[in-house]
């Protein structure tokens, strides 16, 4: 009869711990619903039929034919190029492998490393938060990591691109003694944040007032994504981008997809670029994606449904006339200002063999994709297929050279076409 008791006792405990678990996953599951997130975006309904018309489309189409081979395969790139209008694909095209040893051909459905345009994408996501209430442009990050030591840096200061915080991959290399975190194989954005705390290294310039560009605010924007979300950067992507605007090829790097993700290479060769102790940390960089999900993202961008109109606004106000010049940056996206009015915009990518094109034109609403994984500036002369839609003569002029061949419009693409 002991024993028959035990076995009931038991029994009502393992019951109760199963229910209990059951309510805690009910529960977990009912916190992801309520993440806001793009669902509400419906990629089929985004546009109208005269959104995707263009009269001169075949030969627009022939036209990006004849560069994908003078600059693509002209010159051996690895990776692939879409360009699109409305809801239509006109043009895509991919060649090369994503792993040494010629493995992984790349297609429409390899994941490929955008490098900085997972600005843009992170930026969204935030800006998604706001939206929602979850925090504010305005607050300052002291208000969620206590020791922060510069108490003017606001959320949106990171998203312009005006902190003033120094640049993550020098601050940590002037630290003497070197920290103990440089010693780790791979750097994470805690570590990052840790050091901007224990160390407080001078800011590059006062908050504020001006723009620079710099790695360390998107790093630091992924964590507040975590802080806000409770749950891991690559986990609150899934939830809030990736699955409601089915870029279901899409993720973030992480250290068990090293065996796996695509790698990079240096030009000319077959010669992988190493991954080095950066290499793990995100929001700056490191959304492995293709053109077609990159596609979907900015289908969703144009739809009135992806964020309030005053904040969708904001994302493409130019934040940074205090310098005269066409070049300008948003909310998570550069803009070019040109001389007429006009406005481009867009956000390209640099990491180690990784180079990347993302151009969201407002006015035509064509979506422009590159991603190449074997190092070549050859791969921002993407960006200047805009000015085949779009009034925009210095792109039309670049065009023009590229397609001539002209190597001084080659011949760097950081200084010329712009990470």
């Amino acid at each position: 009869m002991k024993k028959l008791n035990l076995v009931l006792v038991l029994t009502a405990i393992i019951f109760l711990f199963s229910c209990k678990n059951k309510s805690e996953s009910n529960e977990s599951v009912a916190a992801a619903t309520q993440l806001p997130n793009f669902g509400n975006v419906e990629l089929d309904k985004v546009f109208t039929k005269t959104d995707s018309q263009l009269s001169n489309k075949d030969s627009i189409v022939r036209f990006i034919d004849k560069y994908y081979k003078n600059i693509w395969e002209g010159s051996n790139l690895s990776g692939g190029i879409l360009v699109a209008k409305g809801d239509e694909i006109l043009y895509e095209n991919y060649r090369g492998f994503g792993r040494e040893g010629n493995q992984m051909p790349i297609g429409k459905e390899t994941p490929l490393h955008v490098a900085s345009v997972s600005k843009t994408l992170t930026a969204m996501a935030m800006m998604k938060l706001v939206e929602a209430g979850k925090i504010k442009l305005t607050d300052n990050l002291s208000q969620y990591f206590p020791g922060f030591p510069y108490p003017n840096v606001t959320v949106q200061t990171l998203l312009d691109q005006r902190s003033g915080l120094p640049k993550y991959e020098y601050f940590i290399t002037k630290i003497q003694p070197a920290p103990a975190e440089l010693s780790k194989s791979y750097l994470t954005n805690q570590d990052i944040l840790n050091m901007i705390i224990k160390y407080k290294p001078e800011l590059a310039r006062d908050t504020d007032t001006g723009f620079m560009y710099c790695n360390t605010n998107f790093a630091l924007l992924a964590l507040l994504i975590e802080k806000v979300t409770q749950m891991p950067f690559p986990q609150a992507m899934k939830e809030m981008v990736f699955t409601p605007l089915k870029m279901n090829d899409s993720f973030v790097f992480q250290e068990k997809d090293i065996p796996t993700a695509a790698q990079s290479f240096y030009y000319g060769g077959n010669r992988l670029y190493p991954l080095d102790r950066l290499d793990l940390i995100y929001g700056d960089k490191n959304i492995y994606t293709t053109p077609r999900d990159l596609y979907n993202f900015s289908k969703a961008m144009f739809s009135a449904n992806f964020l309030k109109p005053e904040l969708m606004e904001m994302v493409f106000t130019p934040y940074s006339n205090e310098k005269a010049g066409m070049n300008n940056y948003g909310l998570g996206f550069r803009m070019k200002i040109f001389d007429n009015g006009e406005k481009l915009t867009y956000h390209n990518g640099w990491w180690h063999g990784t180079n990347a094109v993302f151009a969201h034109l407002l006015k035509s609403k064509v979506t422009i994709v590159a991603i190449g994984n074997k190092y070549s500036n050859r791969v921002y002369t993407a960006l200047a297929l805009s000015g085949l839609f779009e009034n925009f003569p210095v792109q039309k002029d670049k065009l023009h050279s590229i397609m001539n061949d002209n190597q001084d419009s080659l011949k760097s693409g950081h200084e010329v076409f712009g990470e």
